[in-house]
């Protein structure tokens, strides 16, 4: 979780070119939201470390992002323990799941106290501790420049809508579809069928962006989407999937798709 340097560049698959929309079949290009869009600020480990100080706890945030890695693989399991099965769905769900995640990590950087608990779940539940990455605007307004639409499909609370229009980016989407509205969460192929019909497109002519394998790739690709993995902090280094590090790449990614789908067309017609 976080936001990542200006210019932060991994290894990933990078593919150049230049295009509108017209040059292919490529219409819409739908994103995720939470590490695709926007994070905790300055980053989740330093949020979370600042949090801790400001109650009487010193844990650098190297040690926070140490415990944050850890937790990682288990995270699925960590959620079924919550009991809590849609956290987008409610406050009082929200709270419960988040509330249960934030104490199993001071459980392990063994911390006893039940109100920085609730003051972790109470900033990172705030809209104000989140902004967008530095690659997120001239990424949208580009796209738009170039034809394409622009959609979002994301697992959330409803205060995402009003974070996204205090941050000047949400009337740019023409399809927006947030779990905590919709009552249908990733990774559930619905919530990605909703947004299609939403935006009245065909699967094939529209890509979703996200920063998740689970909940991003798999499913939006299981209804026909074209995929694209961002991969900011590379986790995915061996991924076979279309993978970027930073949203920079994306113009030339969305172009290459549509040259390469145009010409996919036009052959099966010959």
């Amino acid at each position: 979780m976080g936001r990542a340097p200006k210019n932060a560049r991994r290894e990933a698959i990078v593919v150049t070119g230049t295009s509108d929309a017209s040059t292919g079949d490529i219409e819409i290009v739908f994103f995720d939201a939470g590490n695709t869009l926007l994070g905790p600020h300055p980053s989740f480990h330093e949020l979370f470390s600042q949090v801790c100080s400001e109650h009487g706890h010193d844990v650098p945030p190297d040690v926070v992002l140490r415990v944050q890695n850890e937790l990682a693989p288990d995270l699925i399991d960590l959620a079924e323990d919550t009991g809590v099965d849609n956290p987008s769905f409610s406050k009082e769900e929200s709270e419960r799941f988040w509330g249960y995640l934030y104490a199993r990590f001071l459980e392990d950087l063994e911390i006893d106290d039940d109100g920085l608990a609730a003051a972790l779940l109470q900033r990172f539940s705030t809209g104000s501790s989140y902004l967008l990455f530095d690659d997120v605007l001239p990424t949208l307004h580009g796209m738009q420049a170039q034809g394409y639409r622009l959609g979002l499909i994301s697992n959330f609370e409803q205060w995402l809508e009003e974070r996204l229009i205090e941050l000047e980016v949400g009337h740019l989407f023409d399809v927006s579809v947030i779990s905590g509205f919709v009552r249908i969460e990733k990774p559930d192929p619905a919530i990605y069928e909703l947004a299609l019909e939403r935006a009245r497109v065909e699967p094939t002519k529209a890509i979703h962006v996200g920063d998740s394998m689970s909940m991003d790739v798999e499913p939006a690709g299981s209804v026909g989407m074209h995929t694209v993995l961002l991969d900011r902090d590379g986790r995915y280094p061996d991924s076979a999937t279309l993978r970027i590090a930073s949203l920079e790449e994306l113009p030339g990614v969305v172009a290459k798709l549509g040259v390469d789908q145009n010409s996919e067309n036009h052959e099966n017609r010959a």
